[in-house]
């Protein structure tokens, strides 16, 4: 497939090496379909539907994504920089996680207030991600770089942050029932409650 066009519907498609960045598609449906090697830098896609897609190695920095749907996603290997997902579309039941990030960087992006649970970032780089008032109880978030990222208010019960470094979270302002950290990182989460730890 060399393109892509607004009000299309696409099924088992397989997208290499698009170049199509700074470009608008709308109304579109991606049913099973693998994009790998694509640009879609600053493009917009706005009322659009990917069920359980695959993007690998893609370029998806500074997308738009207004009232778009997204149902089991997974990104690989992808550069993801300054999207806001809350513009998404997201629907209040979800019995599946809908997006899977593997080894992606997530950097200066907005979950801001959505339901992502069971949500799984492994391997990612995500710095000054805001993550505040976001529910991801029994989320994998491991072996993530959560430099500067923000959490107030969220839900982490459940959640698997082990091998995961860098997080700021205040123990009183966010629900971390039954979540998992690596026991160095761990320590962290005290200076929230202003502990000193000596030798």
């Amino acid at each position: 497939m060399s393109s892509l066009t607004s009000t299309s519907q696409y099924f088992e498609e397989q997208f290499s090496n698009l170049e199509l960045c700074d470009e608008q598609i709308n109304n579109s449906e991606f049913e099973e379909c693998e994009f790998s090697d694509c640009d879609f830098s600053h493009s917009v896609f706005k009322s659009c539907k990917f069920i359980n897609c695959r993007f690998t190695r893609c370029n998806l920095s500074l997308i738009k994504i207004p009232q778009s749907r997204f149902t089991e996603v997974t990104f690989r290997e992808c550069k993801m920089v300054g999207i806001d997902w809350t513009r998404a579309q997201w629907s209040g039941y979800q019995f599946h996680p809908e997006l899977k990030f593997y080894h992606c960087i997530l950097n200066d992006s907005s979950f801001l207030g959505l339901n992502l649970h069971e949500v799984v970032m492994e391997e990612c780089k995500a710095h000054d991600v805001d993550l505040r008032e976001t529910q991801l109880n029994n989320a994998r978030l491991t072996y993530c770089d959560f430099t500067h990222s923000l959490f107030g208010r969220t839900n982490l019960s459940g959640a698997d942050l082990s091998e995961s470094v860098n997080f700021n979270i205040d123990v009183l302002d966010n629900n971390l029932t039954n979540a998992t950290f690596s026991r160095y990182e761990a320590l962290n989460l005290l200076e929230s409650l202003g502990i000193n730890l000596v030798d």
